[in-house]
């Protein structure tokens, strides 16, 4: 098989004459296949990438391109340099997450491993980032074949830990605008549940909200059961909080803006008898904007302390509250380039597979790269994954299907990377125009 996928990557390196992009691309998909399920059955966590980089450090450097590894922890550096001209970044990420697999598919993920808790886990690209990976190979491949359409510099990374939202910040950390060529222009794309399979989807503006992971240490006098008059039972209390936190959304946030407020995890006691001294609430907080963030993150701990002064707790045992420390900030998808490439992916595919969606309250970390220089332009964009029968079986009813971060969740993945690496690559090509 690996003599295989060495000969197939030659073979495409160099269009045949009068092969168009897609032809190119359909002539490649064997190969890409091939590793999609290799990297499907072989997910590894956040920040420990360690296959994954190496996997894809090796198909780009034999295009060519110049390779840096360890970017960030496991980050994946790959430039092409091709005369003068402006420098587009490609992004794909690399992590899965800690889910057992439950897809039945032939190359279903086995992996175990221990996750960031200290509990052991299955392993899976339960996100997608699986396509993600092939595609930007797909990607580089067809580039590095037509340097003869296009001018200027091509950076190429694999971005590690983008589910802790992290591993964006730590390659720029690591020097990524600074040791290599900065980029003029940022792409990515991501597969979807929300679309049947092969359909573009892209959202002017805000795409992606800001997420605030906070933590609500809610402190109590424990005591028995059976006497609560003698304690201060945090219980009482937490319920309380959840339930007053749900005004900040539904009173004081306005109905034109977006905002969430999700308590996910609420843990106390040990026993029915026993009131315990403490218990812990684990929120998920979602905005677009900065003053909508803001009020929000005010406003959890203002009633997190309003509501221990109604319950009587002194001063030493008001709420603790925390961030997680895995927050993200929303991403932007600047204008010009947004509409831009809605029409050079709807010229190319068709308007019925390019549609505008609205944004989601599911969080990123590739914003990171605009919002460390707004001068870049920026988009990330859809890719649909849902089987085109489970689509029309489900009646676009996407309630009744696996989404993203589901242990069943099984996209039409020849679809998604033959999509994507078409995309990806016309609107490189665009970008990197010659004048």
């Amino acid at each position: 098989m690996k003599s295989f996928l060495v000969l197939g990557a030659a073979l495409v390196a160099t269009p045949a004459a009068g092969e168009t992009l897609r032809d190119a691309v359909a002539t490649d998909m064997p190969s890409l296949m091939a590793i999609y399920r290799e990297l499907h059955a072989n997910p590894e966590l956040s920040f420990e990438e360690v296959k994954s980089a190496a996997r894809m450090a090796a198909e780009v450097r034999k295009l060519g391109f110049e390779v840096t590894t360890g970017v960030g922890g496991h980050g994946v550096v790959a430039v092409m340099r091709n005369g003068p001209g402006p420098t587009l970044l490609i992004r794909a990420d690399m992590d899965g997450l800690p889910l057992t697999e439950q897809t039945d598919l032939p190359f279903a993920s086995k992996v175990k491993a221990i996750g960031a808790g200290g509990v052991a886990t299955g392993v899976m690209h339960a996100c997608g980032h699986d396509t993600h990976m092939t595609a930007w190979i797909g990607a580089a491949r067809r580039l590095a074949s037509m340097k003869s359409q296009w001018s200027g510099t091509l950076v190429m990374i694999g971005q590690p830990a983008e589910e802790r939202v992290a591993g964006a910040k730590k390659m720029l950390d690591d020097g990524l605008f600074t040791r290599f060529p900065k980029p003029d222009t940022v792409i990515a794309f991501h597969d979807t549940s929300g679309l049947p399979a092969g359909v573009i989807g892209y959202t002017d503006g805000p795409a992606l909200a800001n997420v605030d992971g906070i933590d609500i240490k809610v402190r109590g006098v424990g005591g028995h059961g059976a006497v609560p008059q003698l304690t201060r039972d945090p219980i009482v209390l937490g319920a309380r909080i959840v339930t007053s936190l749900q005004t900040l959304v539904s009173r004081e946030i306005s109905p034109f803006d977006t905002a969430v407020v999700t308590v996910g995890s609420f843990h106390a006691g040990s026993k029915r008898n026993i009131i315990s001294n403490e218990a812990n609430l684990q929120l998920t907080v979602r905005s677009y904007t900065p003053e909508v963030r803001a009020h929000l993150l005010e406003g959890i701990s203002r009633i997190a302390r309003g509501e221990a002064i109604a319950a009587g707790l002194p001063d030493e045992l008001m709420p603790v509250v925390t961030s997680d420390g895995e927050s993200a900030d929303a991403t932007f998808n600047t204008h010009d380039l947004t509409m831009r490439l809605a029409k050079v992916f709807a010229d190319r595919f068709g308007k019925d597979r390019v549609k505008a969606i609205q944004a989601s309250t599911a969080s990123e970390d590739f914003g990171v790269f605009y919002l460390t220089d707004k001068s870049i332009q920026s988009l990330i964009f859809w890719v649909g994954g849902v089987p085109q029968a489970k689509w029309d079986e489900a009646k676009g009813d996407i309630s009744k299907l696996p989404s993203l971060h589901s242990p069943f969740w099984a996209p039409d993945a020849e679809t998604v990377i033959a999509t994507a690496n078409e995309a990806l690559t016309a609107a490189a090509l665009d970008i990197l125009a010659k004048h």
